[in-house]
């Protein structure tokens, strides 16, 4: 399970990217959403590469995220009681499993798909630039869970 986060922002995005952006619902910076690992997938993020970065998000992470940035349907925050009473899970860490396993998605549970982040602390190493040149854009593996426990 890959996670995906938008670091620029809309000013001269072509339309194609603007397309592929808004499918995998990254539609403002420092959102972010969980992907599965296919072909169709992956070339979704090929395409937007110059606009997110992407990796292997672990179940720590993912827990923290959900816990903190988990929202149902109505804006309010996921809580474990909402979990005990509407969905076969009691905790965070194993809903944060059944998702990275792909038992589930979060629609199922009437949980928002995208986790609304904050600007990481320290800041970004540089939005124009790929990982592999030093900035912050495209592929990172699993650097992804240091910078979105930054962003959390």
């Amino acid at each position: 399970m890959y996670l995906v986060i938008r670091i620029r922002g809309t000013t001269g995005v072509k339309q194609g990217i603007a397309s592929t952006l808004e499918m995998l619902r990254l539609n403002r910076i420092s959102h972010a959403v969980l992907v599965e690992e296919n072909p169709s997938y992956k070339g979704m993020l090929q395409k937007a590469k110059d606009y997110i970065t992407w990796g292997e998000v672990d179940l720590e992470t993912l827990t923290e995220l959900v816990e903190k940035r988990g929202r149902i349907v109505g804006g309010a925050r996921l809580s474990e009681e909402y979990l005990a009473e509407n969905t076969d899970y009691s905790t965070f860490e194993e809903l944060a499993n059944a998702l990275i396993n792909g038992e589930i998605k979060a629609q199922d549970i009437d949980m928002k798909p995208v986790f609304r982040l904050h600007p990481p602390r320290k800041g970004y190493k540089g939005i124009r630039h790929s990982v592999k040149e030093g900035g912050s854009l495209g592929y990172r593996g699993e650097d992804i869970n240091n910078l979105a426990k930054r962003m959390a």
